[in-house]
């Protein structure tokens, strides 16, 4: 479905990314994952095109992503990013329905998907007409979902969604998106720097260190077969509450 070819990526003197080859299966649930700065959200980006790279080929369902094309190929993306990127003097159903009614969709089209999209996000139709301020963070990750699901796209984009979010909102978001990836069978690409959250998503885990691939697997070639001492450095690193050593003594 997506095809990365020797894509290099600089800013200013720092290399975000370097000569990186990847390719994401389609209906799949591929996995972003390593440090901050490693270059993860910049592939998400370049992918949506919002920056253009310094060298090397996108490529979706075979076909080169363009300055010519970019337009018809991004309204084919969701695309959500942490805390949302809500408009604030815009309501819930305002945000959602932002590209439906530029695209010149007609009000029962909308209506009907804005309801199902409800539906498939559990969020609650009675507060479609609240601005993002008086939502809660949970509430304003699922319009954030529903907005990038609008157009029905072939490719959803995440980049760390579930990252500003309390761990009980984030454990019961984690559970809804699980569902809806399942049911919709989109192609998705999403970005953590949480292992366990990967581990959970993924179909496919990409771990990245400094703009490059590192390894990529499932989960089980990460813990098992570490092809690196960064990988097994990462691994140990994400430690568990159980690897604390503490205990509840009353």
């Amino acid at each position: 479905m997506i095809r990365l070819e020797h894509i290099s990526k600089s800013f200013d003197s720092s290399l975000a990314v370097q000569d990186l080859n990847l390719s994401i299966d389609a209906a799949k649930t591929t996995v972003l994952i390593g440090p901050s700065g490693c270059g993860k959200s910049t592939l998400i980006r370049l992918i949506v095109g919002l920056i253009s790279s310094d060298s090397g080929h996108i490529f979706i369902e075979d076909q080169e992503l363009s300055s010519e094309n970019l337009l018809e190929r991004r309204r084919k993306m969701g695309y959500v990013i942490q805390e949302g990127g809500l408009f604030p003097h815009l309501t819930a159903r305002q945000n959602i329905t932002l590209m439906a009614h530029y695209l010149k969709w007609d009000r029962s089209r909308i209506e009907l998907r804005t309801a199902e999209l409800a539906v498939l996000t559990k969020f609650p139709p009675d507060a479609l007409e609240r601005f993002p301020v008086q939502l809660s963070g949970g509430q304003q990750q699922r319009v954030s979902l529903m907005r990038a699901l609008m157009l029905d796209p072939q490719i959803l984009l995440l980049d760390e969604p579930l990252g500003a979010l309390d761990p009980m909102i984030r454990y019961e978001l984690q559970k809804d998106l699980k569902q809806i990836f399942i049911s919709l069978q989109k192609t998705v690409l999403m970005v953590t720097h949480d292992l366990a959250e990967a581990a959970y998503f993924a179909d496919h885990i990409v771990l990245m260190n400094e703009g490059s691939l590192v390894q990529q697997g499932r989960i089980s070639d990460l813990y098992q077969k570490p092809e690196t001492k960064f990988v097994t450095g990462f691994i140990q690193a994400q430690r568990s509450i159980h690897d604390t050593g503490g205990s509840d003594s009353g």
